[in-house]
This record gives structure tokens, sequence and C-alpha cells, in this order.
């Protein structure tokens, strides 16, 4: 918890209490269903928390931005910023019914009244959205084919609206196909760690 507190100092305490609790829920409800790598819950805060919030160091979503979870699995990247961003609301979506489940109890239990969990594939997702983030679910190309008609043309943010994925290595090959607009954020260059050194947001714009 407090690595989360060193990079994002400004948390109120609502922010702080909702953070310092996910350990300990995410401990109970990965004995019952398998969301969290056994080998990364050792180091949850970096692996999973503070990975999902390297989103929140390119943007900096503002009031109202709706953003949906592609694959959210246990609900990340979706959960901490949901905690980070408050005012906006948050769709998280997976094909794994056990899995969203873990997402809807885990945000009742902090009590985010901005996150919805929605057990049904992406493209089924009958509405439009500001950002489509995730984490690495499949090859870049193809999560556009999913969710290319799902982003809403009127954007408020900083950033025009678009794809924010957390991803790492090497995608000079993978983004070759990509016609839309994109750029690499290194993690690297926000967090210290040998966890980050290959991790990246990837930002496609539509």
């Amino acid at each position: 918890m407090e690595l989360i507190k060193s990079y994002f100092p400004e948390l109120s305490s609502t922010q702080i209490d909702q953070f310092s609790r996910l350990a300990e829920l995410y401990a109970f409800w990965n004995e019952q269903i398998n969301v969290i790598s056994r080998k990364d819950t050792d180091n949850f805060y970096e692996r999973h928390v503070l990975h999902s919030l390297g989103i929140a160091k390119v943007i900096q979503f503002k009031k109202e931005t709706k953003i949906m979870d592609v694959g959210t699995g246990g609900g990340f990247p979706g959960i901490p910023l949901a905690i980070l961003f408050p005012d906006c609301q948050f769709t998280l979506v997976d094909s794994i019914g056990k899995k969203i489940k873990v997402v809807n109890e885990v945000a009742n239990a902090l009590g985010l009244k901005n996150v919805q969990g929605i057990h049904e594939r992406a493209e089924k997702i009958n509405e439009s959205f500001d950002f489509i983030i995730s984490r690495a679910v499949t090859k870049m190309p193809e999560f556009i084919t999913w969710v290319k008609h799902k982003i809403s043309k009127t954007s408020k943010n900083n950033l025009p609206n678009g794809i924010l994925y957390l991803k790492g290595g090497d995608l000079t090959e993978e983004m070759k196909t990509v016609k839309q607009w994109h750029k690499e954020y290194l993690l690297k260059d926000f967090f210290e760690g040998e966890f980050f050194e290959t991790k990246k947001v990837i930002y496609v714009k539509f």
C-alpha cells in the first residue's frame, strides 16, 4: 500500500482505505475462484494494482468519462482505476462468469458505485465508451476488431478517445498492421523496479 501512496500522494482517506482493503479482498476471493496467479499474490500491489494504475500516468480521466475494461479477469485494470477516478463510470466485461462474480463482490465490498461488472463478450456490449482499457488479452489487431465500434466519436479528455492497453515486450511486429495512430508509453519512465522494465501502455487513437 505504501508503494501506491508513494506514486499517488494525492489520494483521499476514502481511496487509501479502498486500496488498503484490496489485498485482503483478493486473497479471500482467490481462495474460492482463482483470478490471480499464485506467484503474483506476494507482489499484489506492484504487479496488479500499480500496473493497472500505469494508465493513470498517461491520462487523468475527466469527470463522467465512460470506460470499458475488456477481459477484466478479476477486475484489472478496472477496479484500481475506478478507485482512483470515482467520478468516472467503469464497465468491466469478461466472458467468464465466475470472474465477474469476483469483480462485483469486490466493488460492492468497497462501495464502488461507479463499477458495473458484466458477464459477456465485448462484441456483444451495445454501448459506446470514451476509452477501452485492457491488460493484454490478445494481440492488438484482433482486439481492435472487437471494440472499434464501441468508441464514442465525441472526445472530452486531453487524449482523443481510443484504446489504452497494458502490455509488455517488443510489439513492433504486432503493431505493424495497426492503421490507427498509436503511441507506446514506457512504464519504467513512471515506476521503478524490474517488473516495469518491459511494461508499456499502448495508446491507439480513434
